[in-house]
């Protein structure tokens, strides 16, 4: 298996192929899904052979024994990012979005405010109003398309009801890594205002050589921390629909407990197996390949579509979702999206689904051949190509 490998979608109810045309008006015969933050890319062998031995045994009952699943879990977080977790504080939920209704669930109250530094992924947001709280959101400053926080206006503008923040680390839609110092000012802010904080950290795996490091590793924060992991977006494995919520306090390991009890939560046994399996030397290894293919990628779309007069792609530090500025085009982002799905027939994630500052921007996901990147950037120098 290469990266290279041309994998036809269409039709295997994939909602970032199957689904484009419905919501966007892109036809997957003709056009290209960037929206999803899924891969093209099928998983590493050691994923497939754990599944085919799962198929051989032919019998696809309740998960038991999770020595294995948080032995694996352990040695990942251990060998790649230097972080012993608390064993006994590894809870598994049906995915991080999930795993975030929980945290908004267990540890607030209806009416209470999360902050939300924006714009971020759109699934936050969300979340937190379907479970009756406040979305309060602290924008993020664009420094020269670069992402920064602003403490200094976020002091003033901390309303009473703030009981959470929601961070994404690293940032989606920007792709920044945040560094050592920003995490320690956002974790004395959240001591400061008595605030629980969440730390979703899905893409923690997927950095082009800048260093990430787990807010569990940042001082004094351990006993107001919810970490939040997933082997999902980094092994192509999301319809496993399996992550992890990891708290080393034990009042909050026994509130959270108690919510999952509550809603009586079982694991999914295909998610725990592939994350077993995911979580190896074989599974770093490919993550290895899979970080240069995708630089690549990453140095090919936003040299192309950097080409393109008032376009501009933010640096990317980590994930494969490029955050494309189309504000310096004089346009409307109406009419930048008729042209991106129109004439480039490129589906998009839309700029203000992320929150405040997303207004000029449109996601692209460079998580797919090299062909199809190549592909992409054709498509948007001929749909602007009136702007050369």
């Amino acid at each position: 298996m290469t990266f290279d490998d041309k994998i036809d979608r269409r039709g295997s109810n994939s909602s970032k192929w199957d689904m484009m045309e419905s919501i966007y008006g892109v036809s997957a015969e003709d056009g290209l899904a960037m929206w999803v933050a899924d891969m093209d890319f099928r998983p590493p062998q050691v994923i497939q052979d754990g599944l085919s031995k799962m198929l051989d045994h032919g019998i696809y009952g309740y998960f038991g024994d999770e020595t294995k699943y948080l032995n694996a879990i352990e040695w990942w977080m251990k060998n790649r990012h230097n972080w012993d977790i608390p064993r006994e504080g590894v809870f598994t939920t049906h995915g991080l979005v999930h795993g975030t209704a929980m945290c908004i669930e267990a540890f607030t109250n209806p009416n209470d405010g999360v902050i939300l530094f924006t714009p971020v992924y759109h699934s936050f947001a969300k979340v937190i109003l379907a479970n009756n709280r406040e979305v309060i959101e602290m924008p993020l400053v664009n420094n020269n398309g670069r992402y920064e926080m602003d403490f200094i206006a976020y002091e003033a503008s901390v309303p009473d009801n703030a009981k959470m923040i929601v961070l994404c680390s690293p940032h989606n839609p920007g792709g920044r890594v945040w560094s050592l110092e920003e995490l320690q000012t956002v974790a004395d802010f959240a001591i400061r205002h008595d605030l629980i904080l969440v730390s979703d950290e899905i893409h923690h795996d997927l950095t082009y050589g800048v260093h990430h490091t787990p807010m569990a590793l940042i001082d004094g924060i351990s006993d107001r921390l919810i970490m939040m992991t997933a082997a999902t977006k980094t092994f192509n494995i999301a319809g496993g629909h399996t992550g992890n919520v990891i708290i080393e306090n034990s009042e909050l390991q026994s509130k959270f407990s108690q919510r999952a009890a509550a809603l009586g939560i079982s694991p999914n046994s295909f998610g725990l197996h592939m994350t077993t399996e995911a979580y190896s030397p074989e599974g770093a290894i490919w993550v290895d390949d899979l970080m240069e293919y995708l630089g690549e990628n990453k140095k090919i779309f936003e040299e192309g579509v950097n080409s393109i007069p008032g376009v501009k792609s933010m640096p990317l530090e980590a994930t494969y979702l490029a955050w494309v500025d189309f504000s310096d085009t004089g346009m409307s982002l109406e009419e930048v999206i008729k042209r991106v799905q129109e004439k480039a027939k490129i589906a998009t994630n839309h700029g203000p689904t992320f929150g405040t500052g997303g207004e000029t921007f449109l996601r692209f996901n460079i998580g797919m051949t090299r062909t199809n990147i190549l592909k992409a950037v054709d498509n948007m120098k001929v749909a602007f190509s009136d702007l050369q």
